[in-house]
Order: C-alpha cells, then sequence, then structure tokens
C-alpha cells in the first residue's frame, strides 16, 4: 500500500485552517492508496500524530467529511470511505429553491434532459431483474392509486430504479438528488389534474414506459418519457409553480 505523508504547515494552517489540511490530507490519502467505499481510514490518534494536530481538529475534519457523505463516522469504530449519495446534493437543490437561485421548472427542465437518456439507456442495458422491478412499481401505482403518497414514493423508486437501470452511476446520483424536490411538488402536479382519469393517465404513462423498458425498445421508451415529463411541467404550470 502506497503511504502519502502530509504535515500541517503552520502558513496555510492560518490561511485555511488546521481542519481543512485534515480534510486535504485524508482525502490524498484515500486517492493515492485508492481506497474505496466501506475501507476503512487510520484512526482519529493516527491522523492527529501524523498531522501534528490535536484530535478535536480530526474530529471536525472528519465531521465535515461525514456531513458531505464522503466517509462514514461510526460509534465505536474507524472512519470508513463512503458510497456516493444523493442526499448531498438534494440538500443543495432543496436549499437553491427555497432562496430562489433556482426554479422548480428548471430543475423540471434538467431533469427531463436526463430522464429521457436514462431511460433510453435503461431500455438498452437493463437486465430481467432491473425491468421485473420497474414493472412492479408502476404495477404498485395502479394498486395504490387511492393513497396518493404511496403513489408518490412509487414514482419517485421508479424513476431512481430506471437510472440505476442504465448503468452509469452518474445518473442514478442525479435522478437520486431529485427526491426532495420531488416530494413537495408531487402532491401539487397530482392535485392539480383535475378528474380521477387524469390522474390515471399519469399512472398509465409510467405503465408505458415500463412496457418499452421491458420490450427493450428505447425508441418508445424515451417518446413515453418525453409525454410523461411534458404532462407533469403542464400539470405544474396550471398550479402557478414556475
Amino acid at each position: 500500500m502506497v503511504e502519502v505523508a502530509v504535515h500541517a504547515d503552520p502558513e496555510d494552517a492560518a490561511a485555511g485552517g488546521l481542519a481543512e489540511q485534515v480534510i486535504a490530507a485524508v482525502t490524498a490519502r484515500i486517492r493515492i492508496n485508492r481506497l474505496g467505499p466501506g475501507d476503512a481510514l487510520p484512526s482519529e490518534s493516527t491522523w492527529a500524530s501524523e498531522l501534528g494536530v490535536s484530535r478535536a481538529v480530526v474530529r471536525e475534519a472528519f465531521g465535515s467529511m461525514a456531513a458531505l457523505r464522503l466517509i462514514d463516522v461510526g460509534n465505536g469504530r474507524r472512519a470508513r470511505v463512503s458510497a456516493i449519495d444523493p442526499s448531498v446534493l438534494a440538500l443543495v437543490l432543496d436549499h437553491a429553491v427555497h432562496t430562489d437561485q433556482i426554479s422548480t421548472q428548471q430543475i423540471y427542465d434538467v431533469r427531463r434532459t436526463i430522464e429521457l437518456r436514462t431511460v433510453t439507456l435503461a431500455a438498452l442495458r437493463r437486465d430481467a431483474r432491473e425491468a421485473a422491478a420497474i414493472t412492479a412499481l408502476a404495477t404498485a401505482m395502479r394498486a395504490d392509486f387511492a393513497m396518493p403518497a404511496r403513489v408518490m414514493e412509487h414514482d419517485i423508486a421508479f424513476h431512481e430504479a430506471i437510472a440505476r437501470a442504465s448503468r452509469n452511476p452518474m445518473f442514478a446520483l442525479l435522478v437520486g438528488s431529485f427526491h426532495v424536490v420531488t416530494r413537495q411538488t408531487w402532491p401539487i402536479s397530482w392535485n392539480s389534474r383535475a378528474t380521477d382519469a387524469e390522474r390515471m393517465a399519469s399512472v398509465a404513462g409510467h405503465e408505458a414506459l415500463a412496457r418499452a423498458i421491458a420490450a427493450q425498445d428505447p425508441r418508445a421508451a424515451q417518446t413515453a418519457m418525453a409525454e410523461h415529463f411534458d404532462l407533469s411541467v403542464k400539470a405544474l404550470l396550471d398550479a402557478g409553480i414556475t
């Protein structure tokens, strides 16, 4: 294993803070040693000794990295490298919307672009298990039609399952980050549809997507996804969401 020795420089520490220096050292160790999700990092005391800082500083650095889901810090065990987690990006998007830096419609515009690609790739790359899971979620939306909260959760899981089936983890990360905003806008979109028939048309659109993916028909899948997003955006506009 290749080791990296990083020592806190007083001038650098004054400029950026000791905790930032520790974060840089931990990040360098992960990259140079090619550590992956689940791999353990040296203990707080080891880092403190190597870098010439207190354990409190290391603990602060670890806390910052854990908040960003870069590492996992469990009670009574050494910190470990984290798997990528869409929840951090989800919080950023939620903050951006609520501080008027990004609009809901702008997020949906990006989502539409991304999900047209994910559904195309899912239709080409999905395996039988993934196709069955996607179909099951669409079926669950119809079965739970009388319970909108459950339909919403099935809907979110449906799109995330498609992103995973694209076999591109970047798409899974991005689509997974939309769930916070979706949980705020979905009930508005659902209720803005005037009749149960209109709401059921949305469910039917998901079923059409599932069929196209199961049939490995990327063109039909892309067409169905475009129609789905166009109807969703219209529902939000009808409800006054811009």
